[in-house]
């Protein structure tokens, strides 16, 4: 039993006019993976003994499927090829492999037909289309070192993935349940996904290796389909035919100490810069004094102990604050200009006093010998004057 193409180019009228039972395929969506064909006669489905063929008889292949004949089920002929094709008690396989080639037919000797009484005759279609929006979720959180944060995060991803079958006589043999009448991906997809998100894993895990930050991975669908075709195209295409075709990151989450560790680091790089520095110490500051004036015990104890407190962080503040002062100060020098200072009016001078608006020359920082640093002629902890 097989199949030889028919020439419908000669023939006019419908299909049902000119042959006895024609066979479509059942429904078939862009999440089908596999669907039985339908027998028709008349332009009804038929009855009775829907799983005998007539001789004669013929099935239409459409665009993006491969279309597999069975007998007693076992294989006994398949194309590739869209088009009509008759069946034929006592011909020999066709076998019009198309776009798969040679390859298909060493398959094919795997799963054909080997003897028997034949039982019955159905069709199959497999979907030779990207079977696309298969979701997946990692349960757990996935390591991740990142050398620009120098340390082990943890993340979840979420997003689809798709799937494409190269092999389908296999993929019929080893991923389609028998007797299924039509097969959606999510029916089969359970072990699958398992494998995936073992993939997946690996994957993320290769991108580490390979220096990309942990911020940039949502953005590198390219890549992650790459490493994830290295982790399973070789198992997925030898045992199933099957093979990833692409990966969609939707969205990336970062465990609880992975978000502190990365927005620690992210705010040391802030203060790296002197003016986001000197403006994060001039809110905290006043942060605080907000706190001590709404203090319970009375906005006098509050200052009180502010004042107590910011002893010596006002020393740190003042310091700071004439270093950066003193830093954005020599940035604004021309070069060669030896002891040159900008007063507080903009006027540019290298004496002791502005020749603009006569204030005397800022004094520049100075750490007493209790350790504390200054900018006036007098130590603002012990009280002792400038050397």
């Amino acid at each position: 039993m097989g199949i030889i193409r028919a020439a419908v180019s000669t023939v006019k009228g419908s299909l049902e006019d000119q042959w006895l039972e024609v066979v479509e395929p059942y429904e078939m969506d862009a999440q089908t993976v596999c669907t039985r064909g339908v027998v028709m006669r008349k332009g009804r489905e038929k009855k009775g003994s829907p799983d005998v063929l007539s001789n004669g008889s013929v099935i239409h292949v459409y665009e993006n499927q491969f279309m597999i004949l069975t007998d007693g089920g076992k294989i006994v002929d398949y194309t590739a090829e869209p088009g009509y094709y008759t069946v034929e008690d006592f011909a020999q396989p066709s076998m019009f492999s198309g776009q798969f080639g040679d390859a298909l037919r060493d398959t094919f000797n795997r799963f054909r037909f080997g003897g028997g009484t034949p039982q019955s005759q159905k069709v199959y279609y497999i979907n030779l289309q990207e079977i696309t929006g298969i979701r997946f979720g990692t349960r757990n959180p996935v390591n991740y070192f990142d050398s620009f944060y120098n340390a082990e995060l943890f993340l979840r991803a979420h997003g689809t993935y798709s799937i494409c079958i190269v092999d389908p006589l296999l993929f019929y043999a080893e991923a389609v349940p028998k007797n299924a009448e039509r097969v959606e991906v999510q029916d089969i997809n359970e072990q699958f996904l398992n494998e995936f998100l073992e993939g997946i894993q690996v994957a993320i895990n290769r991108m580490s290796a390979d220096g990309i930050r942990i911020s940039y991975v949502a953005s590198k669908s390219t890549e992650l389909s790459r490493y994830m075709a290295d982790a399973l195209d070789e198992n997925w295409k030898a045992r199933r035919g099957m093979e990833v075709q692409s990966v969609a990151i939707a969205s990336i989450s970062y465990d609880e100490e992975s978000q502190k560790l990365i927005h620690m680091r992210n705010q040391g790089a802030m203060l790296q810069d002197p003016t986001i520095r000197e403006g994060y110490l001039q809110g905290a500051a006043g942060r605080a004094m907000e706190a001590a004036a709404s203090n319970p015990n009375g906005s006098m104890a509050g200052f009180m102990g502010f004042g107590m407190g910011m002893q010596s962080g006002a020393n740190i503040l003042g310091a700071a604050s004439a270093a950066n002062a003193q830093q954005m100060q020599n940035s604004r020098e021309p070069a060669g200009a030896a002891g040159a200072w900008v007063c507080s009016c903009g006027a540019q001078n290298t004496g002791n006093f502005c020749t603009n608006c006569g204030k005397p020359r800022p004094s520049a920082a100075w750490t007493c010998s209790c350790g504390t640093m200054n900018t006036g002629n007098f130590c603002s902890n012990c009280g002792k004057p400038r050397q």
